[in-house]
């Protein structure tokens, strides 16, 4: 659908309010297609179509009424990336009501050997998410506490916490790692992956490793 086609057929430039914009915004989205592909692609996609076809459209147009056209395409365009970016900032900002442990078949002891193996290679930030779900996930196959597959770290930490009350504090420091690290986009420090990598030694009874 061209923009050309929303557009008053009048001489004088025009105006298009946004809740004409928005209105073709709802409209195109609704359509079925857009669920079969993903909402990224789905969403470039139509922005493509949408300024192509006002491209289009206006080539046989009057230049104010092309202009105008081409100037909302772009701009609708610019508005929905912006919309889109917030919301996958958000997203990944909103770590609390994401998920800790992946649906991965993974033994701790597997994810805290791939820990050990991103901090040897400079990776601090995969070992530091690495080694706080190696220490859940062992203490989960101690049966220390019990599985919750959509726990989140903080929840995670919190049973953790009262299994390990000496801990308690260390715990809940690790969630808070390692939520800044997975979702805030924060670079650990590789101090920050030692110092999860001993907490898990501290809660299964081993020698702290340096």
């Amino acid at each position: 659908m061209s923009l050309l086609a929303l557009l008053p057929r009048l001489d004088p430039p025009l105006d298009p309010s946004g809740d004409e914009a928005r209105g073709l915004l709802r409209r195109e989205l609704a359509d079925p297609k857009y669920y079969d592909a993903n909402l990224l692609e789905r969403v470039s996609n139509w922005l493509d179509r949408l300024i192509s076809d006002s491209i289009n459209g206006a080539s046989g147009s009057p230049p104010v009424t092309a202009a105008i056209a081409v100037l909302v395409a772009v701009l609708l365009a610019v508005a929905v990336m912006l919309i889109v970016s917030r919301a996958r900032r958000t997203a990944r900002g909103d770590g609390t009501a994401t998920p800790a442990l992946t649906d991965e078949v993974i033994t701790a002891d597997e994810l805290r050997a791939r820990a050990e193996a991103a901090l040897a290679a400079g990776d601090a930030s995969s070992a530091l998410v690495d080694a706080f779900r190696a220490m859940a996930v062992r203490q989960v196959e101690r049966h220390r506490i019990e599985e919750v597959p959509q726990a989140t770290a903080h929840e995670l930490a919190r049973v953790l916490a009262a299994e390990f009350p000496a801990h308690a504090v260390a715990v809940h420091h690790g969630a808070d790692l390692f939520d800044l690290t997975l979702y805030g986009e924060r670079a650990a420090h590789r101090e920050q992956a030692v110092e999860l990598l001993q907490l898990d030694d501290l809660l299964t009874g081993r020698a702290v490793r340096r």
